[in-house]
């Protein structure tokens, strides 16, 4: 048990957690286009048999800020494409012109605006409840390392300072990210 590898897993497991989460809010609408609010889209392409996520399948663009103009690749995967963002939490319904997808991005109405900040919210907690996990990991594993006698008791407690501290490090880097998006989503 090396207690330096646990603390690089640890911090690994936890910087994971938070791209994961910023990811995650880039996916949320704010009332401007955006390809990243659908380019991780799962869809499950009928005729290859599998599930893609979306900037696989298409060109994504934004020719102007309330459009996001989608062109596949190959166009048998089109109306697969259009069935999962209808599908999808984002609230947008395409049209199909050609071989071409447009997707209007309308104007997000105050209460939609507060859907999307509790959504924010709720992402933020989880990615913070992995951040929390990856903590009780490390801590586990240290506490085990002490009492298989491969650490002192002092460089356990300095060990548990240096994760707590890097828990609440990667909390407020999150913390940082939510207020970011929560303004960008009630800016009219």
């Amino acid at each position: 048990m090396d207690p330096e590898m646990t603390m690089l897993e640890c911090e690994d497991a936890m910087t994971r957690a938070v791209e994961y989460a910023i990811h995650e809010f880039a996916a949320v609408r704010t009332g401007k286009a955006s390809p990243t609010l659908v380019e991780g889209l799962d869809v499950h392409v009928t005729s290859y048999g599998a599930h893609m996520k979306l900037k696989q399948l298409a060109m994504i663009t934004t020719p102007d800020a309330r459009l996001i103009r989608i062109e596949p690749f190959d166009s048998s995967t089109l109306h697969d494409i259009d069935r999962a963002i209808r599908e999808s939490r984002l609230g947008l319904n395409g049209s199909i012109e050609g071989k071409v997808i447009r997707l209007p991005v309308p104007v997000l109405s105050q209460e939609r605006r507060e859907q999307m900040v509790k959504l924010i919210r709720q992402m933020a907690e989880e990615a913070k409840v992995r951040v929390r996990a990856a903590r009780r990991e490390a801590i586990e594993l240290l506490k085990k390392g002490q009492k298989d006698g491969h650490i002192t008791e002092d460089d356990l407690h300095r060990l548990e300072k240096e994760v707590q501290n890097l828990t609440d490090k990667n909390v407020a880097v999150i913390d940082q990210h939510v207020a970011s998006k929560e303004k960008e989503v009630m800016t009219v």
